[in-house]
């Protein structure tokens, strides 16, 4: 292969436990003179259902024929397939409030190359002076989306627009403090990301880490889930703790929380872009290596 004309594409698969799965998509990959570079699987055994990534390299006027040879697999043997080029950057819509630490975190290691993805807009139910004064968007677009009760259902029509007009793959909410509806959480379903400021399941409602500070917690965390139609219930994908003592303040674990909620969703962001993340139901596959 010349370097210039060689592409690293994902394949991630999802069927029912069967013998040759591996044996079928390798030959694929091998038809098309790909060379496979990484490989992870798992069998879930409780849902007898089958799980892998595996990472190719080929040239790149290979790509299409290995997307039809398989479509052609995968109808045979009953599996879910995603095809990823790793060259191109995932377009992504980033949702923020008053809160832009996690947006701030996002931004910074997409712009040192860390998070392969391209932000086509941010949009906020507050504005642009307030969402996100502090941060330099650049020629990113910014939207101004303020919610009431009387236009949550127009601006939520508003933001389908932005998605579609945008031509985002992925949504994620940057602590965008605002509730989705059910029907979006099914339109964008295993494509929104959103970060939760605890270890679920935890303490709910405003001010989670004053509550955690009443009740002298010696953990604080978070989670990184997908958006469903149950509240903070969604497939996990990334969680993390810090151990706080009685000599926190709440303020002190307001600023441990902020920490850990960038970790946690970037950590999860990244996952997805790089197609390590692969929905069973009501949880997620996560391969690491």
């Amino acid at each position: 292969m010349q370097a210039q004309d060689v592409r690293s594409v994902v394949i991630t698969v999802k069927c029912q436990s069967r013998p040759g799965i591996v044996a079928a998509f390798s030959q694929v990959v091998f038809e098309c003179h790909g060379d496979i570079m990484d490989i992870n699987q798992h069998n879930d055994k409780a849902q007898d259902r089958y799980f892998m990534r595996m990472v190719c390299q080929l040239q790149a006027t290979e790509i299409l024929a290995l997307r039809e040879r398989l479509n052609a697999v995968a109808a045979r043997v009953g599996a879910y397939y995603t095809l990823r080029d790793r060259a191109e950057n995932t377009r992504t819509l980033i949702m923020v409030s008053r809160f832009d630490h996690c947006l701030n975190d996002l931004l910074y290691r997409w712009r040192i190359g860390e998070l392969t993805m391209q932000p086509v807009g941010i949009v906020s139910n507050h504005p642009k002076d307030v969402a996100c004064s502090r941060i330099a968007l650049g020629d990113i677009p910014f939207y101004y989306l303020p919610v009431s009760e009387s236009t949550k259902d127009e601006q939520e029509d508003r933001l389908r627009t932005i998605i579609a007009d945008t031509k985002a793959e992925l949504v994620v909410l940057a602590r965008y403090m605002q509730v989705l509806s059910n029907r979006f959480a099914r339109e964008m379903e295993g494509r929104c990301i959103n970060i939760h400021h605890s270890f679920l399941p935890g303490f709910k409602g405003a001010k989670p880490y004053h509550q955690a500070y009443r009740r002298g917690v010696k953990l604080i965390g978070a989670t990184a889930h997908y958006v469903t139609s149950d509240l903070d219930e969604g497939p996990i994908i990334e969680q993390d703790v810090e151990r706080v003592t009685h000599s926190d303040t709440a303020e002190d674990l307001v600023r441990k929380g902020r920490d850990i909620e960038r970790r946690v969703l970037s950590r999860a962001v990244m996952y997805h872009l790089e197609g390590r993340v692969i929905l069973n139901d009501d949880k997620t596959v996560v391969f690491l290596n």
